[in-house]
Parts: structure tokens; sequence; C-alpha cells
């Protein structure tokens, strides 16, 4: 898509003396195409010929006689940029779990988890010109075979070709596959499980939370989170590392980004995925849904371009960094101008491109819902965003000093609640539109609905949830992103966590006691059509991590603060949650919040407060309340009656 591969390359060497040398590419540098990598691809694997190994080509002396001249070619053209992240490297090891021929001469290993990356192997015995294939997927047949209609066009093959020289140890370098099982065939012998290692590999950064409770569903739910999340963290967020897509989809991460900023240290990776989001701006100012945009989803869509906002907003509220707001400002306020612009009318924008995506169909065989009693209108959804997003850019201008600015946008979103009021709420009923979870969720989260409403609105979303879906998720990635939050923060924490510790359909746990170490891509991934969904997708994460770690453990910035210079630690307590262990490695330091069921009605809670920070303790109380405490940094024990 983008062109030929080039490098241009410049070397610093700093000699003991202190002196410094410069080498630059140029045509007096040498190249081969002898070498043994004979073949390489994102989607397709490697084929190495150990036969063609050149010994010592990187050491003095080595004869490049027979090598040719590199050619000059042009510069690629854009803007010539540094990386602002670390590179992508072998983070961890899988060891696997089990091989099992399947057919004569065909072994399939089983690495226990969903993994993304590569195999190390270690083969034996083989002739020169042996050749090894493995290949890779996510999930086998009903006979033990790999299944592989979901991964689509992709053909995920390692090639290894033997040089004949007894044991020989091989690794790709230039692929890597999403994949739990791995097929091995043209081997003389049966290998053993302990012959292989699973190589894990993402972009470098640190872990910095940890999240554990007594409920076995919420932790399993966390861990293949962590897998999924890592998973996909490829110098970009992709959607999904197995299959002929693995694309940055920007709706994904509007919520997704945040709640990845608690278990990851993702600070410099969703960074410098603004510019590229950036990089793709049209000239009349138009995002697409996908950055880098290797697929032309230029939409003009209003919901998932959100993510280049809020993605700015998680960068300063978890790590304090105001200078990317600064930076992509001025390309955000020609993007919400030429939405406005183009597409408003009347304070209302009627485009959308994908609507609530991915909501749990009425079926367990569809893919789709075909019940538009679940679907929620695609006007209402860009004109809410249109207000949210109008007041995050507010607060972005007063934060890049850009005050001017500041009373049209509120003005404009002003006019534009207004506007969506009269057009989708129902006085008499108190519900929005046709009333779906997420035609209620999205305006009352984002301050929409009309002063003495709230209370009818959020019985609406309980009404429905409750009695027409049993206590279950009805929304798509549109309300996934705000369902855990939204009813949180409107007295519902109950319910919340009965979706959060659901194990039957539609629910994550229901992913998870269906064998899933991943997140799926469908609620009913294992019962729709199985070459649509892809086993390791994050979109339908939502806000759940957020959840887990602002309220089950209560660690959140305090009001009007970000970085976690005040803290707020206020966990909630369910009446089956007997504890939970949690802590977060913020830019002061870890924030501990763990707390344990004592005796009767006794509560033990362990914070801990980093150097040159403050926190606002609530205190859990017997009557179902809390008690407010300033805490300063240091470790403290807390004993209460609940």
């Amino acid at each position: 898509w983008f062109g030929f591969p080039r490098m241009y390359s410049r070397l610093e060497i700093v000699y003991a003396d202190g002196s410094r040398q410069s080498i630059y590419s140029d045509s007096s540098w040498k190249m081969t195409v002898n070498g043994p990598i004979r073949a390489n691809s994102e989607f397709d694997g490697e084929i190495y010929d150990a036969r063609l190994e050149m010994s010592g080509w990187a050491e003095n002396g080595y004869d490049d006689s027979s090598w040719s001249a590199a050619p000059v070619t042009g510069a690629p053209g854009g803007k010539f940029a540094y990386q602002l992240n670390p590179p992508i490297r072998i983070m961890d090891v899988v060891t696997p779990k089990s091989i099992k021929e399947t057919s004569p001469g065909t072994y399939v290993l089983d690495m226990g988890q969903n993994m993304v990356g590569w195999l190390h192997s270690k083969f034996r015995g083989g002739k020169p010109g042996q050749q090894v294939n493995i290949r890779f997927a996510e999930t086998l047949n009903p006979d033990g075979s790999l299944y592989i209609d979901n991964l689509r066009s992709a053909k995920p093959q390692d090639t290894y070709i033997f040089k004949g020289t007894g044991e020989e140890s091989w690794a790709p370098r230039f692929t890597y596959h999403g994949f739990r099982y791995a097929e091995i065939s043209g081997l003389d012998y049966a290998p053993s499980a302990n012959e292989f290692m699973g190589m894990v590999v993402h972009d470098e950064m640190a872990n910095t939370g940890s999240f554990s409770c007594s409920n076995d569903v919420i932790n399993q739910i966390y861990k293949n989170a962590r897998w999924g999340i890592r998973g996909n963290y490829r110098g970009m967020p992709t959607d999904c590392p197995q299959r002929d897509e693995r694309l940055p989809w920007l709706g994904d991460r509007t919520t997704g980004a945040y709640g990845e900023a608690f278990p990851f240290g993702n600070h410099l990776f969703y960074a410098k995925w603004l510019d590229d989001i950036r990089s793709t701006q049209k000239i009349n100012g138009g995002f697409p849904d996908i950055a880098p945009n290797y697929w032309d989803c230029f939409s003009d869509n209003m919901t998932w371009p959100a993510a280049y906002f809020t993605v700015a907003d998680m960068i300063y509220a978890q790590y304090g960094d105001v200078e990317p707001i600064r930076k992509h400002y001025p390309a955000m306020k020609r993007w919400l101008d030429h939405m406005k612009k183009d597409y408003m009318d009347g304070y209302i924008i009627e485009r959308d491109e994908h609507g609530d995506w991915c909501v749990p169909p009425e079926r367990p065989d569809l893919i789709h819902t075909q019940d538009s009693t679940r679907i929620t209108d695609g006007a209402l959804l860009a004109s809410s965003h249109l207000y949210y997003l109008s007041h995050l850019l507010a607060k972005f201008a007063r934060l890049a000093g850009h005050e001017n600015d500041v009373v049209s946008l509120l003005d404009d979103a002003d006019k534009v609640k207004d506007a969506f009021n009269k057009r989708f709420f129902n006085f008499e009923n108190g519900c929005y539109a046709n009333n779906t979870v997420t035609s209620n969720l999205l305006p009352l989260r984002f301050g929409m609905v009309p002063e003495g409403y709230k209370e009818k609105v959020m019985q609406h979303i309980v009404d429905k949830t409750e009695k027409d879906f049993g206590g279950h998720i009805s929304v798509g990635v549109m309300g996934v992103q705000h369902i855990m939050r939204g009813l949180s923060e409107n007295g519902c924490l109950d319910l919340a966590y009965k979706i959060a510790t659901n194990t039957d359909y539609p629910s994550w746990g229901y992913m998870a006691e269906n064998g899933a170490t991943t997140i799926w891509e469908l609620w009913n991934g294992n019962t729709a059509d199985p070459a649509m969904n892809s086993g390791n997708h994050v979109m339908l994460l939502g806000d759940l991590l957020i959840w887990e770690y602002s309220y089950l453990a209560g660690i959140s910035n305090a009001e009007a603060s970000y970085g976690y210079r005040r803290i707020k630690l206020k966990p909630y307590i369910p009446a089956d949650l007997d504890h939970v262990e949690c802590s977060y490695e913020s830019i002061y330091g870890t924030i501990g919040s763990s707390w344990r069921k004592m005796g009767e009605n006794g509560l033990e809670w362990n914070i801990s407060i980093p150097a040159n920070t403050t926190a606002e303790v609530w205190i859990p109380q017997k009557n179902g309340g809390y008690k407010v405490k300033n805490y300063k940094s240091g470790s403290y024990t807390i004993k209460t009656k609940i």
C-alpha cells in the first residue's frame, strides 16, 4: 500500500577519545538476495532455507565480492520522523501444553493460550533440503485438524529447509502469527512438546497494573483481556492478529485505550498513534475510520474518529501529559469544523457509518441483529458524539491556550443539545428514540439529559437490561464503551457487577466458559458463522477494565485532577465478593488498593499512596455509605465495618 520498502541509515560512532564519525547509507553499501530468508509476509509467514546461511556475514573480513552495490532510490515522501515508542520485542515465552499426532506424520501443538508471535523450534536428523512446514490457527476442527476458515485469505505458514547438520534451531524474524495451535509436518520422527517455545511478541512497554479478586470468572476475563490487548499491540493498536485484516480501527480504542492504560504503560505507544492518525487527515479535515489507513475507509463517520480526541484525553488523564493535546488541537478543530460545515443540519448530524456495531443478536446463528428494536439510530449516535466531542475540544482549547475557541464551541454544543432533545427525547416517557440501552446511555453519560429526567432515563436502562435481556449486555461497540460506568455512576453497581460476572450468552464470562483465552470479536463467536469470528479482538471490552480498577478496586483520579497527583480511592464492595487485590503504577509511583472481608461484617483495606501525591479516601461504612478522609503519601491499613 505504501510502496516498496526503502532504508536510510545514519550511524553515529563516538570513540573512546571523544571523536565522532558519521556513516551514512549510500551506493558503497552492498547487498545480496541469496541469503537464507527466501520469502516473508506478515500474513503468510516466512520461508527459510538453512543451506543458504552465510556464516560470518556481519563480521570483518567476510568475502562479499559476489554481492551487489545497493541501489540508490528516491526518498519515500511524506514527513521524515523518528519513532516515539520502543520497538516490538519478544516480551514473554509460552511453553506448549501438549502435542498430538492427528494424521501420519502430522502433529498439532497446543500452546494452551491464544498468543501472538512465533515458534522457536528445535529440529533434528533432517537431510539437506528436507522441508518442515508449520501452520497456525486459533481453533481446531472436531477431528483435531486446524480450523483456518476464519483466517480468510491469510495463509500463515512458516517453512524451514534443513541444511543437514544434526540438530538445528530456528525462529522466523519477519513475520508473526495469532494462534493457539500449530501444525507441524515434514519431520521423520515424532517431535516432543519441549522442542518448541512460543515467543510472545508485542511493543515493549512496562506492566503497570495488576488485578485479581475472589471471583474466578472476573479473574479469567481479566487474564483474557490482558492477552488480547498485548496481542494487538503491533506498532499500532490492531483489531486482530491472525487473519487478513490486522488493522488499527479507531472505534475499537475510543475507550479501550483508557482501560488498557491500567495494565500496560501505553503512553508512548498511543502518543505515536495520534501522530499516525493526524498523518491521514485529508485537506478538507476528514479522518478515516482506520489509521494508518491500509483500507480506504474515509466514510466521514462521526463516532470512530472520536478516538483521536479520547486517546489524547486518556494520555492527559493517566500520564499528566498535555503535549499531545497541544500538538493535535489544530487537526482536531479542523475535523470538527469540517463535520459541522459539511454534515450538520439544524445542529443534528445524520451521517453514521457503523452504528452500534456488533449488538448481541437475538439468535445464536446470527452475526448481526435483525431486530430493529435492538438497533440504535445512527443520527442519535452521531449527534450525541458531536455534543460530547465539542465539550472535549473546549477542554482542549483551554489546555492548549486557545481560549478564543471555547465560547463558540460551548455555544454550538448547547444548540446541539437542544436540537438533540427535541429530535430524540420523548418527554412523556422519559426515554430516547426507540429506547435501546445505548440510545439512553450515551446522552446520560454525555450530560445531555434534560433537567429532572435523569432518573427516568436511568430507569429505562435498568428495565431494558434486567427485564428484556435478563441482566445481560444488550449493547454494541458504542454502548459497551459506557455501560459499566454508566450503571455505576447512577447507583446501579450491583447490576454492573452482574454483567461482569455472567457466564451465559451474551457476556465476557460466556466467552471464558467456552474456552476463550482472549476476547472474541462476536458475543456469540462459537455459534455464529465461525469463519467470521476472530478469537482475539478487544473491541467488545468497552470500559470493563476501567470499571475493575476504578470501581472494584476504587482507583481513579480525584475530580479535576490528572496524572494521579490527587487520587480518589473509593472501592465498591459486592455482597458475594470476598477480596480484591489491585495495584497501578502511576507516574508518581505505585497506587495500591487491596481489600478483604474479615469475620462478621469486617473489612480490612490496605492502601498505598505514592510520594508527592494525596488521596481522597472513601471508607465504606456499615450503612452502605462512605466516610471521606484525606491521606498523604504512605501505606495504610484501614479496618471498618460494612
